[in-house]
């Protein structure tokens, strides 16, 4: 399996010991995981410290046969402007090793000028965008935050084209159901499903959106509804990713018994299993 979602370093909170690169491996072994993709954190509204693109590349090349490389950048970073040219620092990033960008937790409007420009030069340079979305700007938020019907985020699939987008969050997850509202929307809804949502309709419109089924909010999209959630992963085999977002020591990661369980119990395919688990996240970032 490739996970491509885990994180070191200290969460928001700051009072929680550090997840190291030592216990990422061991959760890793622990759960049958056999490549994990780790994310840098540099937008201040979610780490209580950075860790930066260059702090990943050094733990990844310790361990490269276990760990692969994102690279993160703000896009207020620079010159603060939905003019600043990226192009040369992401290239720098991709020569270094790394296979996209992510996590983006900058609480921004996810179609704001200067994100628009941080995803142009992703899509030139070849990596996907991997992001938290959040229901709003605001205090005490994190993500790029969108509306209920996700109308920022299509706009971004259509004016950059050229960059894949890899949803993830609360705020994402909770429109694979058609009936959210704003109570439900930054949570983790149990309501059954009873009309398909903009997700499952953006990931059928758009080649340029894919999804990662880490977290709580993963888990709790496709587990309000089991019959409805294999379902979907089956329809949409060929754009979902494997993840957990370790980002805490000891943390309980239920995606992944109930995913092997689906698979075990006829759920779902071993097509889809084997593609979901590694052969998407091996197309997608060049592994194969």
């Amino acid at each position: 399996m490739i996970d491509v979602h885990v994180h070191l370093g200290r969460t928001a909170s700051g009072k929680e010991p550090p997840v190291t690169e030592e216990e990422i491996l061991r959760r890793m072994d622990e759960l049958g995981i056999d490549r994990a993709v780790i994310l840098p954190l540099v937008s201040p509204e979610v780490m209580y410290s950075p860790f930066t693109t260059e702090d990943v590349l050094e733990v990844v090349a310790r361990h490269p046969d276990r760990l692969l490389a994102f690279c993160n950048v703000d896009p207020r970073s620079g010159t603060n402007s939905p003019d600043m040219d990226f192009s040369w620092m992401l290239q720098e990033y991709k020569d270094a090793g790394c296979l996209g960008l992510g996590e983006a937790t900058a609480n921004l409007y996810f179609d704001e000028p200067r994100c628009l420009n941080l995803y142009r030069h992703c899509g030139q340079v070849g990596f996907p965008v991997l992001f938290h979305m959040a229901t709003h700007v605001g205090y005490g938020l994190y993500g790029l935050a969108d509306e209920i019907g996700l109308p920022r985020l299509e706009r971004a699939l259509r004016e950059c084209p050229q960059t894949i987008f890899i949803g993830h969050a609360m705020a994402f997850w909770a429109e694979i159901s058609a009936d959210v509202d704003e109570q439900t929307r930054g949570g983790y809804p149990k309501e059954p499903i009873r009309k398909f949502g903009r997700v499952p309709e953006l990931l059928a419109r758009y080649p340029n959106l894919w999804a990662d089924i880490s977290a709580g909010s993963g888990f709790n999209a496709l587990t309000r509804e089991p019959e409805y959630g294999c379902r979907f992963l089956e329809e949409h085999q060929d754009k979902l990713l494997f993840g957990t977002d370790i980002c805490h020591v000891n943390q309980d990661v239920p995606i992944v018994p109930w995913f092997n369980e689906a698979l075990r119990n006829g759920k779902i395919s071993q097509t889809c299993y084997e593609k979901i688990a590694r052969k998407n996240a091996e197309r997608l970032l060049g592994l194969a």
